[in-house]
């Protein structure tokens, strides 16, 4: 597979630069984006070496060959990418080679992601590419089961392709462009989630990057700890860290954290997820000055806080009429922990919720689409959207009442540019219609609305769980539909307009 994408690669170039002498097709130098995904390539070859050398001498589970050798012709894919491409100049990258280098880095390391899947587990191409992405992009969707019983190389591997995508492979690549002089601020701004993207952690964009990473690993290791001091054995702390952190909910077992029925776990998890779900810039300020009122004065994160206790005690509220957990103590736990596994996109599951009350379903999916802050693991529309959203709303009404009367949107204390307003509403206007057309599309395939509804909820939002027939997992949907899944989940992970752009006419002519 790797060197398929690397070898048409390099006869698409070819091609377009025998039309483009006769007639242009693509009017800016495009050859960057090429040699950029040398680096992906690269890394995922790494990734999956290492994992054959695990499987061989740590885990011993005969699993090493199925790592191995896609590792290796991942690696020379990269380097002859790297050889091909090596003499350009990359001083400066352009806003159309980042867009493109960020939706075209997705697809690719989705497609190598899922070699060691499609090896590992003998599922259909469709099902293992669907496996990839769900891993990278940090959905938590899975066509996969007996998960218990899987090598554990392999469900190592599955938690760790969610580590690695948590804090976005792009910006992975930024923390090294710099040995190249390639600049990065431009990459940076077409993975980073949300809508205000300007805002500098340091002068140098790649050592922002790097920091960002060192704080990403440094979390990591203390929610381990946290998983192992409250009973689990080394192995699974180490993998749901991974996925604890990117906020991405793949389990090594099937029944998620309600295979360990241990409170202490859950409130740890609980802890992390909330620690993924905002933003690491606002970590990185944190670490700097040692003072936590750095969270309690960013209206994102305050206002992310307290949606994740209005919305719990509702969850309580419903779950205690119903008479739906056994003990009140139960219900609280059962409560705060499902929201914050929904809001923060993890998808973690400590028991049966898809059984509990009609009610309970749609204000979890609710929480989904609300998403945690920008600049996190997190999926969904990010809570600065849903402020800046009421916001623009509530000056909409002010100015009816006072039509000559001049209002201001402040955010953080500061003005908003107007700019960001209408990318906002550009935003949520893209979210609504996309998952009515998605759902529409998935409900052709012969799956049911409420089915269909929240299974695109779930990938747009980059959540994972959904409800009726895929309550379970996504086994049962077909090939037509679990393809339309892993588009909603790439789609939903750059935000919608970095990929919706390259089908423009105006991004690829002047």
């Amino acid at each position: 597979m790797a060197l398929v994408i690397a070898f048409s690669l390099i006869r698409l170039e070819k091609a377009i630069m025998i039309n483009s002498s006769k007639s242009p097709i693509i009017y800016f130098d495009y050859k960057p984006a090429f040699f950029l995904l040398a680096f992906p390539i690269g890394c995922m070859g790494l990734v999956q070496f290492c994992f054959a050398w695990l499987s061989l001498f740590t885990f011993r589970d005969n699993q090493a060959s199925a790592f191995f050798i896609p590792s290796l012709v991942m690696l020379i894919s990269a380097f002859i990418l790297f050889y091909k491409f090596r003499q350009l100049d990359y001083s400066k990258v352009s806003p159309r080679i980042a867009l493109l280098f960020a939706s075209i880095s997705w697809v690719v390391m989705g497609l190598l992601g899922a070699m060691p899947i499609i090896n590992i587990t003998h599922v259909s191409f469709t099902d293992g590419v669907f496996e990839s992405i769900s891993a990278l992009t940090t959905t938590g969707a899975t066509i996969l089961s007996g998960l218990d019983d899987m090598p554990k190389s392999f469900l190592m591997y599955r938690q760790f392709l969610q580590w690695l995508g948590g804090l976005g492979i792009v910006i992975f690549v930024v923390a090294v462009l710099p040995l190249l002089n390639v600049g990065g601020m431009k990459l940076l701004k077409a993975e980073t989630p949300g809508p205000m993207k300007d805002e500098k952690l340091t002068p140098r964009i790649q050592h922002a990057a790097r920091y960002l990473w060192f704080i990403y690993v440094g979390a990591t290791f203390l929610c381990a700890l946290g998983y192992f001091i409250a009973g689990m054995g080394w192995f699974d702390a180490i993998a749901h860290s991974f996925t604890t952190i990117s906020t991405g909910g793949f389990s090594t077992h099937d029944a998620s954290m309600g295979y360990f029925q241990n409170r202490w776990i859950e409130i740890n998890a609980d802890i992390f997820m909330l620690v993924g779900a905002i933003a690491f810039g606002l970590h990185f300020k944190f670490i700097q000055t040692l003072n936590p009122k750095v969270y309690v004065n960013d209206e994102e994160t305050k206002t992310f806080l307290i949606i994740v206790f209005i919305l719990s005690s509702m969850l309580f509220v419903m779950l205690y009429k119903n008479n739906t957990v056994e003990s009140a103590v139960d219900n609280i736990f059962q409560s705060i922990f499902h929201v914050i596994s929904f809001i923060t996109s993890t998808g973690y599951a400590a028991g049966d919720f898809t059984s509990w009350p009609a009610q309970t379903a749609l204000l979890l999916v609710f929480a989904g689409y609300i998403g945690g802050c920008a600049g996190s693991t997190a999926g969904g529309n990010k809570v600065i959207r849903n402020i800046l959203t009421i916001k623009i709303i509530n000056k909409q009404l002010k100015i009816l009442l006072h039509p000559h009367g001049v209002f201001n949107i402040k955010y953080n204390g500061k003005a908003i540019d107007d700019p960001v307003l209408h990318s906002t509403m550009v935003f949520m206007s893209i979210a609504a219609t996309s998952t009515l057309f998605l759902t529409l599309a998935v409900m052709s395939t012969g799956l049911n609305f409420w089915t269909s509804l929240t299974a695109i909820a779930s990938c747009i939002n980059v959540l994972g769980p959904a409800y009726g027939e895929l309550g379970s997992n996504f086994q049962p949907a077909n090939d037509t539909a679990t393809w339309i899944f892993s588009v909603s989940m790439i789609l939903g992970r750059l935000e919608y307009f970095t990929v919706l752009v390259l089908f423009t006419k105006s991004f690829w002519k002047p």
